[in-house]
């Protein structure tokens, strides 16, 4: 039955659950994309031959039901002309294919199943490599914005980045709320402006106090400036 036999497992895959459960989603795009081109290849090329298959029953079929109807009619001239030996022998003969025809129509019915289904398949197969295209170019646009934003850097640069990102936040963030008490009886204003320094600083990569000295005197520094 050749890929007619996998129809089951084509029909009930399942594109982004798989992409879902993946841990590189890239590289399981692609071998999955080179799978699904391969089993379109095989259904396109046993749908011609099935579809072929399905014409040679449907005319088989039609050629027998067109010699049973055609010796019906000449029994029914041949007992109005009152020839029953005739119309015996013509009935008969349409006794005979009977048997003919109900292999016939089986034929032709499983025939029409398969090529139904490898209809299917094939529209299946097309609409899950659509899929696997738009997800595809969705991760190929997040990557490339992500190494753009990290100045080229590899995906686990980024992962460190983001991470370095979340301590300097962290720190500047119990910064502001240590200044915040020290000048517990400042304007709101005067606190924003602070946070608003402290994160500029962060921007322009300004290294943290290396110790607590040196802290106190940063944090004496802001603060006269403020006076």
């Amino acid at each position: 039955m050749g890929i007619l036999s996998r129809f089951k497992d084509i029909m009930a895959s399942n594109v982004n659950a798989l992409l879902d459960r993946a841990e590189d989603p890239e590289k399981t795009i692609d071998q999955y994309m080179r799978s699904l081109h391969q089993d379109l290849g095989k259904v396109k090329a046993e749908a011609a031959s099935m579809l072929a298959d399905e014409g040679r029953a449907r005319r088989a079929l039609d050629e027998c039901n067109a010699e049973i109807r055609k010796l019906q009619r000449y029994a029914e001239k041949s007992v109005e002309a009152g020839k029953e030996e005739e119309a015996r022998k013509f009935l008969e003969r349409k006794a005979a294919l009977a048997g003919k025809q109900s292999e016939l129509q089986t034929a032709y019915e499983l025939a029409s199943a398969n090529a139904a289904k490898m209809k299917q398949m094939q529209d299946k197969l097309v609409a899950d490599i659509g899929r696997l295209e738009a997800r595809h170019s969705e991760l190929k646009g997040k990557l490339a914005a992500i190494k753009m934003n990290s100045g080229g850097s590899s995906l686990g640069d980024v992962n460190s980045s983001f991470d370095a990102l979340e301590v300097k936040a962290n720190r500047a963030l119990d910064e502001a709320m240590a200044l915040a008490e020290l000048r517990a009886g400042s304007k709101e204003d005067d606190l924003d402006d602070l946070i608003a320094q402290l994160e500029e600083d962060m921007r322009n990569n300004a290294k943290p106090p290396t110790n607590a000295e040196d802290e106190l005197a940063a944090l004496k520094e802001k603060l006269n400036k403020k006076e």
